[in-house]
């Protein structure tokens, strides 16, 4: 995570006793960090009060210094006078600056400025290779003093920076693995209105609509009958009358029309005999009140009393016809064909898959095949971060919106691609456990709210060990915080 240390208010230390005449310069504006491989500084130079004599120079290079007094130099900026500046010139430009003791980066070229074109801003820049040692390090302002005859006169260290982690751990990205729940079961549901002749339970095929009608239920289950990836286990099937005969032949009816599609589709495909069951409803009165209650028919609050009355379904039927004829005449021409239909539920079982190939197939084909468990399988094989790894989240989490692991996991894959907006909306729906605070814990971290991150992360301790590492981290960056100055204004180095 990229983090900016500010100015810091320092007092000046000289490693020398003669320190006389180095003259002051302004430093502003640092920003210290780490770039992905790089360590990158920048800041902003006042070489104004950097006055120096006509045979003299001012040499200063920051060094970047680690606990353990690793050291390295980074390119220098050097102030000649007149005199100091022509022998540079004549000497084909070689410039001044003791960098012996110190291990130097790459491209050390020093930006040399004749006294009397000295700048007020000037924007330095510089960025060497990270390595691990600079983890805890701090920047150094040296300055350098020389004289005639390329001698060193003076020197002085001056802290610009406390010592800090220029990225600092982020909380470790933990994926949770779904429980495996087993075979996964699916269903397939659907209602048919297949037509009888009067009084009949015989199915005829081409008569009236039953071609359409007949056909819906063969295209339910032909969707799974042929797939070698899934196993029908169960073919259900119930049969409704409407309630204008007596109930007992409705009953009759009932039964004997739904024996009678069971026999049908038995011919048509070969199910185990115990795959079958069928079940019904001589007299469908919860349909009919549904389109009682979804019209605008004269009397209708009347007539819905009289549906869910406990009268005896005959005697029901027949004082609604009695009471309201004209509506009882609609209903029968344009509610009761519709009650006479057959409800279907295909139940199967989808094969468990393991190899990562089939995996990627049934995702590209059909991803709502896939458990949360096949999901995680494939996600843990992928780079992360890579194309592959988001799109295996994003689409688990599209087939199961409310599942917690599901959101849980879609979160950390938004938080390692540092997308905190979607990362906030999974973690939404990503319920209360450990896993989902310590989820938390990470997204306020990145944003740098250390004091919620804290208050998370404390939750999800003990359950998720991986949040002390974190904890450390947020009491690492207070101590290091401490003696920054907030309001970034301009030092300087005297």
């Amino acid at each position: 995570m990229k983090k900016t240390i500010l100015i810091l208010s320092v007092a000046a230390c000289s490693i020398m006793a003669e320190a006389k005449g180095i003259s002051p310069v302004g430093v502003d504006g640092i920003s210290f960090d780490r770039h992905g491989d790089y360590m990158v500084l920048n800041m902003t130079l006042d070489l104004k009060p950097t006055d120096v004599e006509s045979a003299r120079a001012q040499v200063l290079t920051p060094l970047i210094i680690s606990e353990n007094g690793d050291t390295l130099a980074l390119p220098s900026v050097g102030v000649y006078g007149r005199q100091r500046y022509i022998q540079y010139l004549r000497n084909g430009r070689h410039p001044l600056g003791t960098i012996s003791n110190y291990t130097a980066a790459s491209g050390n070229d020093q930006s040399i400025f004749k006294n009397s074109e000295r700048p007020s801003g000037f924007a330095y820049h510089a960025d060497t290779p990270y390595q691990d040692w600079m983890a805890n390090s701090k920047l150094i302002m040296r300055r350098q003093l020389y004289g005639c005859a390329d001698c060193l006169i003076a020197e002085r260290l001056d802290p610009v920076t406390e010592y800090f982690q220029p990225d600092p751990t982020i909380p470790e990205i933990v994926y949770f693995q779904a429980k495996d729940t087993g075979a996964k079961i699916e269903t397939l549901e659907g209602s048919a209105f297949v037509d009888f002749p009067v009084d009949q339970t015989i199915i005829y095929p081409e008569y009236r609509n039953n071609v359409r009608e007949l056909g819906k239920i063969q295209a339910t289950i032909d969707t799974v009958y042929n797939d070698k990836d899934v196993t029908i286990t169960g073919v259900w099937l119930k049969g409704f009358a409407s309630p204008e005969s007596p109930y007992s032949h409705n009953t009759d009816l009932a039964i004997g029309r739904t024996a009678a599609l069971k026999k049908y589709i038995s011919q048509l495909y070969k199910f185990p005999d115990n795959i079958m069951s069928t079940d019904y409803e001589p007299e469908d009165w919860a349909g009919l009140r549904r389109f009682v209650s979804n019209s605008n028919i004269d009397h209708k609050e009347e007539i819905l009393v009289m549906i869910d009355s406990n009268m005896e379904p005959d005697a029901k039927e027949a004082k609604i016809k009695r009471t309201y004829p004209a509506e009882y005449k609609f209903m029968l021409q344009n509610y009761y064909p519709a009650l006479r239909h057959t409800d279907y539920k295909i139940t199967y079982e989808i094969k468990r898959f393991d190899d990562l190939e089939k995996i990627r197939e049934v995702m590209r084909t059909k991803p709502n095949r896939l458990s949360l468990r096949e999901y995680f399988l494939l996600g843990n094989a992928a780079e992360p971060g890579s194309e592959e790894f988001n799109d295996v989240y994003e689409t688990a989490v599209k087939m199961y919106p409310h599942d917690p692991t599901a959101n849980i996991n879609a979160a950390n894959a938004a938080l390692q691609r540092r997308d905190f907006e979607k990362a906030e909306q999974y973690l939404g729906r990503a319920g209360d456990s450990p896993e989902a605070v310590y989820a938390r814990g990470s997204l306020a971290f990145l944003m740098e709210d250390y004091d919620r991150a804290e208050q998370l992360m404390n939750e999800a301790l003990p359950s998720i060990p991986e949040a002390q590492s974190t904890l450390d981290e947020i009491a690492h960056i207070r101590k290091s915080s401490k003696a920054v100055k907030k309001d970034g204004s301009k030092i300087i180095l005297d």
